[in-house]
């Protein structure tokens, strides 16, 4: 039997995972509308001032104070106008919240606190010298950085950037992935099933997971447990493709081809096998800039193993800086018996103030993930957790 002093542990396989990835060498200029999900491979630079005039920060009337509370009114300036009135003291303009302020006005005093009086208005509170006006460039300056190399870009940067007349970036490509399922027992859902068969989910869901953070690259590939199909098929995947995830078949027993193959095409194993619940047979190997993955077989392992190894890896090779899951200590709901000496990720909700680790913990059933959204971390030689102790909480991506 063997022995769990040979495993590596989580915290290596982490590192390993990253010291043997790279960010993508390709490189795309792309219409700003079509960079969601992308990651800048270069700074952007403010072209403009933003905003580029002195700005009304509301709907009121700009002012070139005096000493008095009565001012004259002489017109009005809509956002935009071109319009920059000579304003005499004692004058003031009508103006709407985004207009630019003219050069005479000092000061924009809000519509509920003045009365008006015909063309006059008088003011009902003191004034300030340049009051409710937004300066020109106060958001960013032309010339100034305005998104890192580096930020995956989101819909907020995508409206800030249109909104200083960017209309084009420079980004990461997305890797390419092929999620290759191995199995003879695995049928696709929608035919009957015979005596020992099951229905495949690992591939669908890992490739719906992976649509659903932004990769759309992916291919399904299924192989039966055959050597020389399971060669051909993964030598044919790795020539094509950036990221290769294999899920089963990657065990010891007299079916489970993956090990062989990988290694007689030529794949440098980094490791295999950590010491963690689930997932413990994990590999993780290189071929030339291609990296390589197999998973466990069982679809709780696998999505785990996903979220904590390969998930990182692709956040890496698209050019983003911030890798690992979000993770953070809370307190665990009730008291919690552990099973065995292993590292575990044990798949929890967080509710409130605290963490609850969900029952179905088996490495074999999925349906915990429907409602967890986040993995506890529990360390090796763990016995037990009492109710209350703050337990390492990491933050499901597509919850």
């Amino acid at each position: 039997m063997e022995s769990d002093s040979t495993l590596i542990s989580i915290q290596t396989a982490q590192g390993l995972v990253l010291k043997y990835s790279t960010v993508s060498s390709a490189i795309l200029d792309m219409n700003l509308n079509d960079a969601l999900d992308f990651v800048l491979a270069k700074d952007v630079i403010s072209e403009v001032d933003m905003p580029p005039f002195r700005q009304s920060a509301m709907d009121g009337y700009a002012l070139n104070m005096h000493s008095a509370i009565r001012y004259a009114v002489r017109g009005e300036v809509k956002a935009g106008d071109n319009a920059n009135p000579i304003l005499k003291p004692g004058q003031a303009v009508r103006i709407f919240t985004g207009a630019a302020v003219p050069d005479t006005a000092n000061a924009v005093i809000m519509q509920e606190k003045v009365t008006v009086h015909g063309n006059e208005i008088s003011i009902q509170m003191p004034l300030v010298t340049e009051m409710n006006i937004r300066p020109q460039g106060s958001q960013i300056k032309r010339g100034g950085l305005a998104l890192a190399k580096g930020t995956k870009l989101k819909g907020v940067h995508i409206g800030f950037l249109a909104s200083i007349g960017i209309t084009k970036v420079t980004v990461y490509a997305k890797p390419s992935i092929a999620i290759v399922v191995t199995g003879n027992e695995l049928k696709a859902p929608g035919i009957p099933l015979e005596h020992g068969e099951i229905y495949e989910s690992n591939g669908t869901m890992l490739s719906a997971v992976l649509r659903e953070l932004g990769y759309l690259k992916t291919s399904i590939i299924t192989v039966p447990d055959a050597y020389d199909q399971t060669k051909n098929t993964l030598r044919k995947a790795i020539e094509a493709h950036d990221v290769v995830v294999v899920t089963g078949g990657v065990s010891v027993g007299d079916y489970d081809f993956v090990g062989k193959a990988l290694k007689d095409i030529g794949v440098e194993e980094i490791f295999y096998k950590v010491k963690q619940k689930p997932g413990k047979p994990l590999f993780f190997g290189k071929k030339g800039t291609v990296s390589i993955f197999g998973l466990p077989g069982n679809p709780a392992a696998a999505l785990s193993c996903f979220y904590i190894y390969v998930y990182p890896l692709l956040k890496k090779y698209e050019g983003g800086t911030d890798t690992q899951l979000l993770s953070f200590l809370m307190p665990i709901a009730s008291d919690y018996e552990v099973k065995g000496d292993r590292a575990q990720f044990l798949k929890a909700q967080i509710i409130a103030d605290s963490v609850h680790v969900l029952g179905g913990q088996s490495s074999a059933m999925l349906q915990a993930f429907d409602t967890a959204n986040a993995l506890v971390f529990i360390p090796e030689n763990t016995n037990s957790i009492k109710k209350g102790t703050p337990v390492k909480t990491i933050l499901l991506p597509t919850k």
